[in-house]
């Protein structure tokens, strides 16, 4: 027997021993900043506390026959394990929460259950040297007897235990596989430890098993050094990812403040490198400042981000709007002081980011030059957030053939004969509806997709012409529009030869349009290209005139075949002499150049009354048709 206890007397001294060593290397790494430190450093508190008492116990029982003094020790020694060790699973259960994500409302069921039953069973162990139903001694021997009380405690350890797997399962993929494994590592020791123990009750291992556990917990979940970036202090994207992922599982509430500098290039090309690290140093001391560091993110060269707990929408917006004004002040480096601009997003979780997708994006989300709002939230936000789901449309409807062709037939002023038509494309979102080119083009130029839905439109064109005959004088061209992001591209020319050549289509019934605000940027390099197509047969547009700056020189000098005219020269002419002396002068300079004029946004008979009075070429308008499907426009031209 004398053996039992000395092995539980050093299985017990040794629990306190590694508590200690984890408590005081805590400390020096200065992680008791978070709540979720603050519990770990509690269980493990509790821990040595309860290895304190089961050494104490050990050491005294050998001398209970001959020593009251050994009695007493026993009987306060019991006691205290019984009332800490109680609080150990609830409290775990907590620290796992915190892990997860997961946020304790004041009045949810959850919070009132958990706490209930973590009272109720200190009440047991608190009450017990009154009620003895936890446990008590039996004379002669002063023998250890478990109590009803104490089947009580283990099992609400096992509710606990059982909600935290519960909260482990639900944040499971949030959950980098490094904390995964602690978690269990700690979970799979300690009830190794218990159950052994339960089994053969004098042999203490469990709380060694508990120690050893905690200490997996504290090498992986408490070990931060992955989640920490080097040149601030921050936690870093990842960090980032990991605790937002958790939040949106469980549904806490909280807001996201994301912080865009705009200047650091300016930064790194005149202070240079150092400098640029410097001046980031002082925002995330700034922000540090003002907010808690374990609530401060540092996403990337160029981007910080805040959560916020427990305050409203207008709270939150007062943060960002004080921090916002600090960047209207000078940051100070070492000898010089540098200006920095920055643009600011608040966003509501989960209300307004419900998904880890939606997060990331408002916090990449650069706000356009020139706008003169640098805090963007509420309407803001869900504007942001559209275009989230138009990238994910765009991928899915390239991948699910969700986009379509439409056509809009386009007509001779004199006869009003059908000239040809425009081909729009249409993309068909499950959520969204019908999403039109205005909206997801940017995007899809932005994703490096622009190219695969230029090439899918010119393909339904060519499918059109060849497959119903176009090419027998049907029609004099089918128009498309060109995304200039794709048409200056090395080898442009020769990958639409060969789709176009491949379909077997004759290239003069393609008339290619680009935008007059885009080209007007670098018309010698457009020229070119265009020269190049109009060689192989192609015909060129210029489209919405009048929307741009166009340099009448520079455009006089494009190989174009034809102008269009925006619809809102058409529009203007109606309604004022000035706008009538525009659209007239417009036309005359157009035919002083030697091209075709069509007029786009005719809607009346007035108007092209008008037009009959000018020189111009081609109409197309809702007078005539809007833009309609493939087998709509195939019985426009049978008629």
């Amino acid at each position: 027997m004398s053996e039992i206890y000395n092995l539980s007397f050093a299985f017990s001294l040794s629990a306190v021993f590694v508590c200690l060593s984890n408590m005081c290397f805590t400390h020096v790494q200065n992680r008791t900043g978070k709540m979720q430190n603050k519990i770990f450093v509690i269980l493990l508190a509790i821990v040595m506390i309860n290895g304190i008492c089961n050494s104490i116990t050990g050491f005294s029982s050998p001398y209970v026959q001959d020593s009251p003094e050994a009695v007493g020790l026993i009987n306060t020694s019991r006691y205290f394990y019984f009332v800490f060790h109680t609080a150990l699973a609830p409290l775990f259960f907590y620290y796992i929460s915190h892990v997860c994500g997961v946020n304790f409302k004041a009045a949810s069921k959850r919070t009132f259950f958990a706490t209930g039953l973590f009272i109720f069973t200190e009440i047991l162990a608190i009450t017990n040297p009154l009620t003895h139903w936890v446990y008590h001694y039996e004379e002669p021997g002063h023998i250890f007897t478990r109590g009803w009380g104490e089947g009580i405690i283990y099992v609400a350890a096992a509710v606990f235990l059982g909600m935290s797997l519960i909260y482990l399962i639900k944040t499971w993929r949030a959950l980098t596989p490094k904390r995964r494994s602690g978690i269990l590592m700690f979970a799979s020791i300690t009830i190794a430890g218990i159950i052994i123990q339960l089994v053969v009750p004098q042999f203490k291992i469990e709380i060694l098993a508990e120690a050893i556990g905690l200490t997996g917990i504290m090498m992986i979940i408490e070990n931060e050094d992955d989640r920490i970036d080097n040149d601030t202090g921050l936690y870093n994207r990842q960090a980032f990812i990991i605790d937002m992922g958790g939040y949106i599982v469980n549904k806490v509430h909280l807001h996201a403040i994301s912080i865009r500098i705009t200047t650091p290039e300016i930064i790194a090309h005149k202070r240079g490198n150092d400098d640029r690290k410097l001046v980031e140093k002082r925002v995330a001391e700034y922000l540090m400042s003002v907010h808690e560091k374990y609530n401060i993110y540092r996403l990337g060269r160029k981007t910080y981000a805040l959560t916020v707990f427990g305050k409203s929408d207008e709270e939150a917006y007062e943060l960002a709007k004080r921090i916002g004004d600090r960047f209207e002040k000078p940051w100070k480096l070492t000898e010089t002081m540098v200006m920095l601009q920055a643009s600011f997003v608040v966003a509501d979780l989960p209300r307004q980011l419900a998904t880890l997708t939606d997060t990331l994006y408002m916090i990449d989300y650069s706000t356009p030059q020139g706008s003169e709002k640098k805090i963007l939230s509420g309407n803001d936000v869900e504007k942001i957030l559209r275009g989230s789901a138009i990238e994910k449309s765009i991928s899915n409807g390239l991948a699910d053939g969700k986009f379509e062709v439409y056509y809009q037939p386009t007509y001779t002023l004199n006869g009003r004969k059908l000239h040809g038509a425009e081909a729009l494309v249409r993309l068909h979102d499950d959520e969204m509806g019908l999403l039109y080119p205005d909206e997801f083009i940017p995007v899809a130029e932005n994703l490096g997709l622009i190219d695969a839905i230029d090439d899918f439109v010119l393909m339904d064109v060519c499918r059109l012409i060849k497959e119903n005959r176009l090419d027998e004088g049907k029609i004099d061209c089918i128009n498309v529009n060109l995304s200039v992001v794709q048409l200056m591209r090395p080898g442009f020319t020769e990958h639409v030869n060969g789709l176009v050549e491949q379909a077997g289509v004759d290239k003069h019934l393609i008339n290619f349009e680009v935008t007059e605000s885009i080209s007007a940027a670098s018309y010698e390099t457009l020229n070119t290209v265009i020269t190049e197509l109009k060689k192989e047969g192609f015909l060129f547009s210029m489209d919405d005139y009048g929307t741009g700056y166009s340099n009448m020189r520079a455009l006089s000098k494009m190989n174009l075949d034809c102008i269009k005219i925006d619809k809102s020269i058409l529009w203007e002419a109606e309604k004022s002499g000035l706008g009538r002396i525009i659209l007239e002068n417009s036309i005359r300079m157009i035919r002083q150049m030697d091209l075709a004029i069509l007029v786009e946004g005719v809607e009346t008979e007035e108007q092209i009354k008008l037009l009959e009075t000018m020189d111009v070429d081609y109409l197309q308008g809702f007078f005539f048709s809007k833009p309609v499907p493939k087998d709509q426009f195939l019985k426009i031209i049978s008629t």
